[in-house]
């Protein structure tokens, strides 16, 4: 299986399965003299560990990352950093059942058409389990921003759960560690709880959409045509297991705009441009403006639902299926940290090209 890695210069591969003694990422590219340890990457680690309330899967999962090489004396060497997270609390047995049946919308039927062969055992390579990988790496990520782009914040959270929406008026970010959701809006995180609650007591699931909003992002990363910065994004967030749709700024919702409506005034500031609104979600051209940028991705429901479903087996015969184990009633939960890890690596990724190609922006202002 080919193409694990992402990234042009922070470049991160991801290996292990669901099941497997371990899973973890190997970083290459990461500046040298970023001061690191375990501690600091697991505080993104356990945003992400599964287990930590009744609304997610019920595997016990410590998230315990080590560093295994890239780093001395507490600071980043230049050369490969090498993270690796253990799986501690496996059952594969709860998989047994579905070792010759393909469950209907998980990628166990892709992969066998594909490979001929795939490890059934929660999926293998295709877990979302191996997201734990991407979070270890985006933690390096941000300790180098720290360092590269002092101010630069990057927020993810729960915009929608199935056709539930935020109040936008509500909006406080304050509120956002403080319920299980990650959501900005505490009378929708509670409405949510009533609804989730019932979905997973039905052995149903649901879906949800995500936004990370990064601020303090320099003006200038990014390139005009094929490394855009809004097409790294998107790729990055579309790579993201249960992802089906990615939007930046307005998204789809410009198509129902005027040109008068959506471009994005600019007056001069203090300090430099002012933009009257960020309809483009901070990248115009492919390149950053300096405002906001504002990505959102659309989770789809988990497929591993305890709802019997009629499906195939590998010889072809019509049966059913009902998936055993432990496992998320809304995996837009659990990916909020997720989406936070894969902007952090692009926006420095982009960061350390935009420095090696102009060394810094060139087209100053006033």
């Amino acid at each position: 299986m080919s193409m694990n890695t992402f990234g042009h210069l922070f470049r991160v591969t991801t290996w292990g399965e669901s099941h497997g003694p371990a899973l973890g990422a190997t970083v290459d590219g990461c500046p040298p003299g970023v001061a690191i340890d375990e501690a600091m990457l697991q505080q993104w680690l356990d945003k992400r560990k599964p287990g930590q309330n009744k609304f997610t899967t019920q595997r016990r999962e410590p998230d315990a990352v080590r560093i295994l090489s890239g780093v001395f004396e507490g600071v980043t060497t230049g050369t490969p950093v090498q993270l690796m997270i253990e799986n501690t609390d496996q059952r594969s047995k709860d998989y047994g059942d579905i070792s010759e049946k393909f469950r209907p919308g998980h990628a166990d039927i892709t992969y066998w058409q594909k490979y001929g062969i795939r490890d059934y055992r929660g999926g293998g390579r295709s877990s979302a389990r191996e997201t734990a990988a991407r979070v270890a790496a985006g933690g390096l990520a941000r300790a180098a921003l720290a360092e590269l782009a002092p101010g630069l914040e990057i927020t993810g959270y729960m915009v929608q759960m199935g056709p539930h929406g935020i109040d936008r008026a509500n909006f406080d970010e304050a509120v956002i560690a403080g319920n299980p959701f990650w959501c900005p809006d505490a009378t929708a995180a509670e409405t949510w709880a009533g609804y989730l609650d019932d979905l997973r007591k039905s052995g149903d699931s649901v879906g949800a959409v995500i936004e990370v909003t990064a601020r303090g992002v320099p003006a200038g990363l990014g390139a005009p045509i094929y490394a855009k910065l809004d097409t790294d994004l998107a790729a990055a967030a579309m790579s993201i297991n249960a992802v089906k749709a990615v939007e930046i700024g307005e998204g789809m919702a410009a198509a129902a705009l005027r040109g008068s409506e959506n471009a994005d005034e600019i007056r001069m500031g203090p300090d430099g441009p002012i933009y009257s609104s960020n309809h483009a979600g901070g990248i115009l051209g492919g390149i950053s403006t300096g405002q906001d940028i504002v990505l959102r991705f659309a989770v789809k429901p988990t497929s591993s639902i305890l709802t019997s479903r009629r499906t195939i087996t590998k010889s072809g015969e019509e049966t059913e299926i009902i998936t055993k184990g432990r496992h998320d009633p809304c995996v837009g939960i659990r990916a909020v940290p997720v989406g936070e890890a894969m902007v952090a690596c692009v926006l420095l990724d982009h960061l350390l090209l935009h420095r090696g190609q102009t060394g810094g922006n060139r087209g100053r202002i006033g």
